[in-house]
């Protein structure tokens, strides 16, 4: 109990840092907000009483503690650009993260431990090199580079190659605004940003997978499992994948900041309205409070898997009850 209070106080505390050093940063970097709102002949009192409606005219430590006051009474501020409540700018966008977030977490998770499970029982076979070499370079992309390049496979280059229009899949929005607008529109909008996603992490996930299989074949009473007949499929499913547990619980935290991080990118690229879309297109026009509040829905997600991992890994494994 202590331990996991002791967990929590520090999140808390690394949450608020998160925070707080995203409020310096972003008014740190070049460009005025109020250059970018004002109209081009604006006078100099105008611009004065615009950045005084902002609450840019105070000194930094001041506009500080009135943020900090309003994030405590649980008000992230006004969205400069779309003059709403930035909850309400964040509320339009997260269930669009999360489904594709959520899926590609999900798919990354599976299909990563799939493959690293396969590398660890064939290691140093030719299908643990391919797949070493296949992970190894999908890792290394870039998320945009990856991106653009199945737009370009299977968007201009299916259309340039005469595929028939089942393979031909939109590179941009959510939705086709001239066409079907049901849910095999939305699928099929949603395959190449949720590959992408679902690539880099995979494999990524397959590394340490691979890693943790391989150590787990080589202790004894594996070893003694396989020598008494055991069926390899059995030995997989009840004594490695089962004691590989625990590294695979801390995967998947460990595959959520990928996952976020990508989807700026993602998002970005494939036009999808989620959060990380929202947050390049604030941090161009210097809308503050949708940066910070941006911030806190990633900061949020990240620190709470690790969070919850730690607390969970007890209970999977015996060793840590202590």
């Amino acid at each position: 109990m202590r331990s996991a209070l002791r967990q929590l106080v520090v999140a808390i505390a690394l949450f608020w840092v998160v925070l707080s050093l995203t409020f310096f940063l972003v008014r740190a970097a070049p460009g005025d907000p109020v250059a970018f709102l004002a109209p081009p002949a604006a006078s100099a009192p105008e611009l004065a009483r615009l950045r005084a409606a902002l609450d840019l005219d105070a000194p930094l430590p001041v506009q500080y503690a009135r943020w900090a006051r309003d994030v405590f009474e649980g008000n992230l501020g006004t969205s400069f650009v779309a003059h709403r409540s930035v909850t309400s700018v964040l509320g339009d966008a997260i269930p669009i993260s999360l489904a594709l977030g959520g899926i590609s977490l999900l798919l990354t998770f599976v299909i990563g431990v799939a493959i690293g499970s396969v590398q660890g029982a064939h290691r140093g076979t030719r299908v643990d090199s391919a797949l070493t070499v296949v992970t190894t370079t999908i890792y290394a992309a870039p998320s945009f580079w990856l991106a653009l390049s199945l737009i370009a496979l299977f968007t201009y280059g299916a259309a340039r190659l005469d595929l028939p229009s089942w393979l031909r899949l939109p590179a941009f929005g959510v939705r086709d605004p001239a066409g079907d607008s049901g849910v095999v529109d939305l699928v099929r909008h949603a395959v190449l940003p949720v590959a992408t996603l679902t690539l880099v992490g995979a494999a990524g996930i397959a590394r340490y997978a691979r890693t943790s299989v391989v150590e787990l074949l080589r202790l004894q009473w594996v070893r003694t499992a396989v020598a008494k007949g055991v069926p390899a499929r059995s030995v997989h499913a009840r004594h490695v994948l089962a004691n590989a547990l625990p590294t695979l619980l801390i995967l998947f935290a460990l595959a959520l900041p990928g996952v976020l991080a990508g989807s700026v990118f993602v998002e970005t690229v494939f036009g999808w309205p989620g959060v990380g879309r929202l947050m390049v297109s604030s941090i161009f026009a210097r809308d503050y409070p949708v940066v910070v509040g941006a911030t806190v829905v990633y900061a949020a997600l990240v620190i709470l898997a690790n969070l919850a991992a730690d607390l969970a890994l007890p209970l999977v494994d015996a060793r840590r009850r202590t």
